[in-house]
């Protein structure tokens, strides 16, 4: 919690200003029953009209400022809190964008999503609480028992002695609640996961026809979720009835008291109406005190949550090249020897690596097919390239440095990257090649010309503004994939990746692509990681994997007389034996 609190140091000045207008505002509201008694037990008797209304005239004056000031200070708490939950996403957001594959893959895509929105609206509501009913709350059960100590002591004993126990009763109760809302939101982030997983696999749930298969698993950790919700609303809902049973008790013991005390001349008829105004302020007091706790309850819990990823370093760190090994082997990408595991594993045997000592070198402006059935360590490959994980032996090499001696963004800006399932965002399809590049408009239509994509975008009517849904759902599967290879070539990038990009687009398109590619990039490193043999074959080498493990490296002609496995894809999917 302590994190989320300095968030507010940016407008720790407006904070201070609140808290204390609300101090003000407080204080004065104590006083309205202290003049209602002075009336009643000095004005009234005097049976002096002026005075009446003079001090009538007091305690709603005082009222209109109460309220005014009270206004005030809750735009003002909003404004606050909104500015340091502002900051707080901002970060997470970045964080989360700067995570490591690996790190990404402990928290989680729907995790992440729940502690950006969720956990984070959380943060924001006791923060706004906290700056109002964190002052007038404390000062409305101390001040109230303090004032009505002063008008009658024998009365006061009574809130003395309930007063401790209602507060006894909320902060035990709080405690228990904090580890309950941790699971509340673990519960979210399950939800919100097969939520994601459903709407973005839509079409196959209809398809296939498991509206209900989905119900059951939506409806279990739906479930799982409301009962923990229930469980730890149940629990931080004790101290109101509690509370109110305590006071109630000592507002009837007042009564009782105050009667046989003003029969016997002990005390006055104002001090008892007094006393019970200030009976229902400590109850407001405790009451939202209550609810203060409850709210930090789930807001500790979601600060955690947060914290947890913005105390996060910063990707994978950057070693001085000179504590980085070099390579004396001839290429402008180089993996020596390496070999990968996903995941924390104790032990790094043979059957848990993704990749086993993979070796190869692609020169300067040359390029690698790589094929190999699904799951066989292609995709990771390219991520190790690109240094979303590094690896757990051997080393990559781009332009003869190891990828670890590189700035993130020096590395990056080397390459263009298209996957075959990457995202389409929700801008015109000229914003989308572009990606916040600033591109100029010439370069990205001849982009879009050399990826085949000019052909359909040019015959919309608004052509490059042309407006793309979520996730592209408005293009066909080639046609996303062509705005995806615009994009990879709109930055005239040193290494082109193309990650099983072009399973979606028919022959003809395909065979134009490679020929431009080959023709117009002939300067660029090119990657191409594909299931079709004929995407791949006239490429400078080619590398096939199986497991994870190289089964071949070498031209097409070498691996179809050296390479059995090469060899029988060829026949499988060029039909000759």
């Amino acid at each position: 919690m302590k994190q989320m609190f300095y968030y507010l140091k940016k407008v720790r000045f407006m904070v201070i200003l609140c808290m204390v207008l609300k101090l003000v505002a407080t204080v004065l509201e104590l006083m309205i029953p202290y003049v209602m008694e002075y009336m009643v037990d000095e004005v009234a008797p005097a049976k002096d009209l002026r005075r009446v209304i003079f001090w009538g005239i007091i305690m709603l004056a005082l009222a209109v400022l109460v309220r005014t000031i009270n206004v005030g200070v809750n735009r003002l708490s909003v404004r606050n809190a909104m500015q340091a939950t502002y900051d707080i996403r901002r970060d997470l957001f970045w964080h989360s964008l700067n995570l490591s594959g690996e790190q990404t893959d402990v928290f989680g895509l729907p995790s992440l999503t729940s502690r950006m929105t969720s956990d984070s609206y959380n943060v924001q509501d006791f923060l706004r609480s906290f700056q109002t009913m964190g002052i007038r709350s404390p000062i409305m059960l101390i001040g109230g028992i303090t004032v009505t100590m002063t008008m009658d002591r024998g009365l006061a004993a009574i809130l003395c002695v309930i007063a401790p126990i209602m507060v006894a009763i909320t902060i035990a109760v709080s405690v228990r609640g904090i580890p309950l809302y941790e699971k509340v939101q673990a519960g979210l982030d399950d939800v919100v996961r097969i939520l994601r997983e459903n709407i973005s696999g839509i079409r196959v749930v209809k398809a296939l026809s498991k509206e209900s298969y989905e119900e059951q698993r939506f409806a279990g950790a739906n479930e799982t979720l409301t009962r923990r919700d229930r469980k730890a609303s149940m629990i931080m809902a004790l101290p109101g009835p509690l509370m109110t049973l305590s006071l109630n008790i000592g507002l009837t013991l007042v009564v009782v008291v105050g009667a046989i005390r003003v029969n016997n001349g002990l005390t006055k008829p104002g001090v008892i109406l007094a006393f019970l105004t200030y009976f229902n302020m400590i109850l407001m007091g405790v009451n939202g005190l209550n609810r203060l706790f409850m709210m930090m309850s789930k807001a500790n819990a979601s600060s955690r949550r947060i914290a947890e990823v913005i105390a996060q370093p910063l990707g994978l760190g950057v070693l001085p090249a000179k504590e980085t090994p070099g390579t004396k082997r001839e290429g402008y990408i180089v993996f020596d020897h390496v070999s990968f595991c996903y995941g924390e594993r104790e032990t790094r045997k043979q059957e848990h690596m993704s990749l086993l000592d993979v070796d190869f070198t692609v020169k300067k402006g040359g390029s690698l097919g790589i094929i190999g059935a699904t799951g066989c360590g292609k995709t990771t490959i390219v991520n190790l390239l690109i240094r979303f994980y590094d690896a757990t032996e051997g080393h990559v090499f781009v332009d003869g440095r190891d990828v670890r001696s590189y700035e993130p963004d020096d590395l990056h800006r080397k390459f263009g990257v298209a996957f075959q399932n990457d995202v389409i965002f929700a801008e015109s399809l000229g914003e989308n090649i572009d990606f916040g590049r600033n591109v100029e408009e010439e370069r990205i239509r001849e982009a879009a010309g050399d990826a085949c994509a000019a052909e359909f975008i040019e015959n919309y009517a608004d052509t490059y503004q042309h407006q793309a849904a979520i996730r592209g759902a408005n293009l066909s599967g080639g046609q996303r994939q062509r705005v995806l290879i615009a994009r990879a070539l709109a930055g005239e990038p040193d290494i082109l990746i193309l990650d099983d990009s072009s399973s979606a687009l028919d022959y003809r398109t395909d065979a134009i692509l490679r020929k431009t590619i080959w023709e117009k990039y002939r300067e660029t490193t090119t990657i191409v990681v594909a299931q079709r043999v004929s995407s791949i074959m006239n490429l400078d080498d080619i590398l096939v994997l199986d497991e994870g493990q190289v089964l071949g490296y070498g031209t097409h002609e070498e691996l179809l007389r050296d390479c059995p496995s090469y060899r029988e894809i060829y026949q499988h999917q060029m039909g000759e034996g």
